[in-house]
């Protein structure tokens, strides 16, 4: 085997493992706090964003201006969401970066109120979640994703 195709199948086998790590990156969820809410009332849910261990993605606020932050963006259909809530991450310094960037690791919670008015109609509330990161190693930063997830609460 030849020194060049040798190199080559290396930098693809690495090239595979990183798209693999980044594809398995994140695990979004979202749900209402007891799977459901009281018409003319409001509810907490959360949506959970877990990261495995060997990554991190950039907090709302990474204090650095070519970070791109992670941003949650909530709707329902027929109700109101409010009092978004993004967590303190932790200041870290990485290989890549001159100074500390404020990230996420592990599990991180974006707690949320869900308002449902007095007169809304039907029995379950739709909810959609738009996330968006940035995840990285310590060496490296992946492309910006966007995750879109679907979720309800039982409306009574």
């Amino acid at each position: 085997m030849s020194s060049g195709f040798a190199k080559v199948l290396l930098f693809s086998v690495l090239l595979f493992v990183l798209l693999c790590a980044d594809s398995r990156a994140q695990n979004i969820t979202a749900a209402i706090n007891g799977g459901e809410v009281t018409r003319g009332s409001q509810a907490r849910g959360t949506v959970t964003m877990s990261i495995p261990g060997g990554l991190h993605v950039n907090s709302n606020r990474p204090s650095s201006e070519y970070s791109i932050p992670t941003t949650v963006s909530i709707t329902a259909t027929g109700a109101k969401v409010g009092g978004l809530t993004y967590p303190r991450g932790t200041n870290r310094k990485f290989e890549f970066s001159e100074n500390a960037i404020n990230v996420y690791q592990g599990t991180v919670r974006f707690p949320f109120t869900l308002n449902v008015p007095a007169g809304f109609k039907g029995s379950v509330v739709r909810l959609r979640a738009v996330v968006k990161y940035q995840a990285c190693t310590n060496e490296v930063c992946y492309p910006p994703k966007t995750k879109d997830i679907s979720f309800t609460a039982r409306v009574r």
